[in-house]
């Protein structure tokens, strides 16, 4: 029976991250693992960094998991028939009632697939805005569908536990018990792997399944969403004269669109971004306003030279696109020609579950 995981969680809580390194480590245990990616629109740097991992990676774009749950179950089911032994899905950043949408009628229309507990993903520093012990750039009803994450999940993994002291670590477990009493929790790293064989081995025997069904404001919960800009681009690219430095050029640019969005004071809900030219691959995160761009270099499995930009962030779509559009005509073209290719700026529409119980399957 395939074991199939779904790990939830806000925008740049590591989601994709735990993912990749999850797989990982069931590959390297002879496991077939199969990935399922989730977007309101296509062209995920997300899809490409899984591509890499496991039996295969399919991407279910144009709305959440669960506004599109035959899209979902038909998704598994192909990785099943495609051998996977164990499927790791990543539901939209923003979207929340999993349990009711998507856990509990897996339960009712798919008894057969070995459904594991619903895991929320956290960054501390949005748990600790969260619960109110620091301050927020955040819309308040983005801030509400944080809360409803973790208020449903059936296991809390507070994420980036390498980035925190031992006196942080203590405080947000302390913050843990007290908010979510007798909820499993945890800290997990990863980036460094520390915890995840731990979580791993507990939800792969628990029964513990959507367990809490959560009354939702779903006016609160589509305002929530919609004051994000959301921002698919891909682009082919051309050095102009030799060799580039992909990682360079690629902190350049993150760091150009963090210093626009500073004028406005925009909070980050995640920036991403991959660029494949010269014959080698950097990707790079931007996961709050005032955060480090991170870069990294990746294996490189394309000779295509192709730029994809990814960008959630909490101001209008229109002045999203523009500040996109111009920072791709900007500083970038000294070294490269770039054409983009698809191009694609929304807001997120009203959430409209296929299904949504109001009870939980036994």
């Amino acid at each position: 029976m395939t074991k199939l995981i779904l790990v939830g969680g806000f925008l740049g809580s590591g989601k994709t991250t735990l993912l990749a390194e999850t797989a990982k480590k069931l590959t390297a245990k002879q496991q077939s693992v199969g990935l399922i990616t989730n977007d309101q629109a296509p062209e995920l740097v997300d899809t490409r960094l899984l591509s890499r991992i496991g039996k295969g990676v399919l991407e279910v774009a144009g709305s959440c998991f669960c506004c599109n749950f035959n899209g979902f179950a038909d998704a598994v089911q192909s990785l099943i028939t495609q051998g996977a032994e164990t499927i790791i899905a990543e539901p939209v950043g923003s979207c929340t009632d999993l349990s009711a949408t998507i856990l509990n009628p897996v339960k009712k229309f798919h008894p057969d697939w070995n459904l594991a507990p619903l895991t929320v993903l956290v960054d501390p520093k949005r748990f600790f805005e969260i619960v109110g012990v620091t301050p927020s750039q955040v819309d308040p009803d983005a801030l509400y569908i944080m809360k409803l994450q973790m208020d449903e999940a059936d296991r809390i993994l507070i994420n980036k536990s390498d980035t925190l002291s031992d006196t942080e670590k203590t405080k947000i477990q302390d913050l843990l018990k007290k908010e979510f009493p007798g909820k499993p929790t945890g800290l997990i790293s990863a980036k460094t792997g520390d915890g995840i064989d731990a979580w791993l081995k507990e939800i792969q025997t628990a029964k513990d399944v959507g367990t809490k069904i959560i009354p939702v404001d779903y006016d609160r919960y589509a305002h929530g969403e919609a004051v994000l800009g959301w921002l698919n681009a891909t682009a082919s690219v051309h050095a102009k004269n030799g060799q580039v430095n992909s990682h360079t050029l690629l902190k350049n640019l993150l760091e150009d669109f963090q210093k626009e969005i500073k004028k406005s004071s925009s909070e980050v809900g995640h920036v991403k971004a991959i660029l494949n030219v010269g014959g080698k691959e950097s990707v790079a995160n931007l996961t709050s306003l005032n955060g480090l761009v991170e870069v990294r270099d990746v294996e490189t499995k394309s000779d295509k030279a192709v730029l994809i930009f990814n960008a959630r962030v909490q101001m209008p779509p229109e002045s999203l696109e523009k500040l996109v559009r111009n920072l791709l005509d900007g500083t970038i073209t000294q070294q490269l020609d770039v054409k983009i290719e698809t191009f694609r700026c929304l807001m997120p529409g009203r959430p409209n579950p296929t299904h949504r119980f109001n009870k939980t399957e036994n």
